[in-house]
């Protein structure tokens, strides 16, 4: 089976999230998207998380109904901070019988020097890069890139956080149920 994985830290997860991920499954080869939520990125701060396991309930929520999208807490196990080179070596591993590739948006493309043996990754691994609003796609000759033109969606976890803190409504940003686990669990004040 052919995977697209999808890292993120999904602080929260929110409805540009699952817009991006049905577009590239509509538009590509890729029969199955996996959120792989990342414990701790090293490129962020820990300190605006909300606990990874909430993280990961979130998206399960979200997604309940989906039968092409997963939600994976493979990186919960693999030692932090999470670089995408280990997990997708390990993922590879353990699932041999299926194909990953990485989907990302090109402002993590613009960082990808970055990352732990970025080079590994795209000699090794298909990248499927969505344009980010603000931030041009730049001109890659590697077979392995792949751009995938998707609707720009101007939502961020970052907004959603801030309108959370101030008492503003999340409606439509987040799935319903997702919004209600929020608000149940007081999650972000």
């Amino acid at each position: 089976m052919y995977i697209g994985l999808y890292f993120g830290s999904f602080n929260p997860i929110h409805t540009g999230h699952l817009i991006i991920a049905k577009h590239i499954l509509n538009e590509t080869e890729i029969e199955n998207i996996w959120f792989i939520v990342s414990p701790q990125n090293p490129l962020k701060k820990k300190s605006t998380l909300l606990n990874e396991q909430h993280r990961y309930n979130l998206i399960q929520t979200a997604i309940k109904n989906e039968t092409d999208l997963k939600v994976s807490n493979v990186e919960f196990n693999l030692p932090k901070p999470s670089y995408t080179i280990d997990t997708l070596t390990y993922l590879s591993e353990k699932y041999n019988n299926h194909t990953f590739s990485v989907i990302m948006g090109s402002d993590s493309l613009m960082n990808i020097s970055k990352w732990k043996n970025y080079k590994t990754l795209i000699n090794n691994y298909t990248l499927i890069i969505y344009e980010r609003i603000g931030v041009e796609i730049p001109e890659y000759k590697q077979k392995n890139i792949k751009f995938c033109k998707a609707p720009f969606v101007g939502i961020s976890s970052t907004q959603i956080r801030k309108l959370i803190k101030e008492n503003k409504s999340i409606s439509y940003l987040v799935p319903e149920d997702v919004k209600e686990e929020i608000e149940r669990n007081n999650y972000y004040r």
